[in-house]
């Protein structure tokens, strides 16, 4: 007898029954939340390829069989199912064929009914084989993908961490100098004053005051400088440009700066001869920038000269150059000194206000008012910044 007929006549019944079944089995939990459509999905293909092999007049179908429960085993793995789910609804699917096909099994010789059940069990067995394949290459995809997801998070993690706490412990340690300074000049000078009240006018009380100023002022310029970065980072850092005369803010710096570097016997050159008499930009953060460059270079100078030249470039740009004699930066540190909180600093000189924030700024700034920044450099010689700047800005 040709079984085949009975199972395509009853190929309905069956899926419907199986639906039910599979619903209504406590051992599925995964079908809960899903349609009928989606419990169903290829089985009815599935039970076409199986009446193919169970004729002895068609040709033998069992690669729809094969694909059908592949995709089967993706969508599995999709809807989340696990593999004790996926085994279940196999075996209450061969239930249900057996059971829906019993009557048929009746009118069949015994050979034709054993040829039935082996080849229906045969094909389920297939068809088991087929989706766990294609679901544990899914769950397997999925898993790397989340490795590789939890490794790249993990990672940025880890640098926002490391960085949070490097600027954290950083600033906490720049701080704490300065702060530690001025409450203990300032008990110092409340104890004389308690004590000798005589004392308030003497040189050692007056320099006590201007230690306690000195100190204030360091720790205004860090905070300020901080709080640049931050709005910078935050993107609330605006430009308001107009036309400025180069050389008027530039010769305000040097009479500013001057003073420090006479200190330290340095020689301080300007070279503004070629610079343009009027561009339009920013003047507050051009002087910022050519501020940070100078105080910058002076620190970092023993002995030697800085020279500060200024020149157009076309018509279009304009060029501002600083030059010192100071320690250099090693080539593996030039990246790396534009970086907030980032020193570059070696046993000849050591500069004990330095904050690592100067350098950060004026690159933030220079990029925000669309100029570009070079650093040249060998240690033991000297460095040269040199920021190029249009000449009319964008607002």
């Amino acid at each position: 007898m040709d079984f085949s007929q009975a199972l395509a006549a009853k190929r309905d019944i069956i899926v419907q029954t199986w639906i039910e079944t599979v619903r209504q089995d406590l051992q599925i939990p995964a079908v809960d939340d899903l349609p009928r459509s989606a419990i169903r999905d290829h089985l009815p293909d599935v039970l076409v390829g199986m009446v193919s092999i169970l004729s002895q007049t068609q040709d033998n179908d069992i690669q729809s069989i094969v694909e059908r429960s592949l995709e089967h085993g993706v969508l599995r793995a999709a809807q989340g199912f696990a593999p004790n789910e996926i085994a279940r609804e196999y075996h209450l699917l061969r239930r249900v064929i057996f059971a829906t096909l019993e009557t048929d099994f009746l009118k069949g010789t015994v050979s034709d009914v054993i040829r039935a059940y082996s080849l229906i069990d045969t094909m389920i067995d297939e068809a088991i084989t087929q989706c766990f394949n294609s679901y544990v290459e899914e769950r397997l995809c999925e898993l790397h993908q989340l490795q590789s997801q939890a490794e790249l998070t993990n990672q940025e993690l880890t640098r926002l961490v490391k960085a949070n706490q490097d600027n954290l412990s950083q600033l906490a340690h720049e701080l704490k100098n300065p702060l530690n300074s001025i409450i203990g000049y300032s008990e110092l000078m409340l104890r004389a004053s308690r004590k000798v009240p005589e004392t308030r006018d003497t040189t050692p009380h007056v320099e006590h005051i201007e230690t306690v100023v000195r100190n204030g002022r360091q720790l205004l310029r860090l905070i300020n400088d901080a709080l640049e970065i931050s709005r910078y980072e935050a993107g609330k850092m605006d430009l308001h440009p107009e036309p400025t005369e180069v050389r008027s803010v530039i010769k305000d710096v040097v009479e500013m700066l001057k003073p420090l570097a006479d200190t330290k016997a340095l020689e301080l050159v300007v070279d503004c001869d070629r610079a343009p008499a009027t561009v339009y930009t920013d003047s507050l953060r051009l002087q910022q920038i050519v501020t940070n460059l100078l105080s910058n270079a002076i620190r970092y100078t023993k002995s030697g000269t800085i020279w500060l030249s200024c020149e157009t470039l076309g018509d279009r740009q304009w060029l501002l150059a600083v030059k010192d004699t100071g320690i250099g930066i090693a080539p593996e540190e030039q990246s790396l000194v534009f970086d907030p909180f980032y020193r570059a600093e070696n046993n000849e000189v050591h500069v004990p206000d330095s904050t690592g924030l100067g350098l950060a700024i004026v690159s933030q700034l220079v990029n925000l008012m669309q100029g570009k920044i070079e650093l040249k450099s060998q240690l033991g010689v000297g460095s040269t910044f040199t920021v190029t700047w249009p000449l009319k800005i964008q607002a």
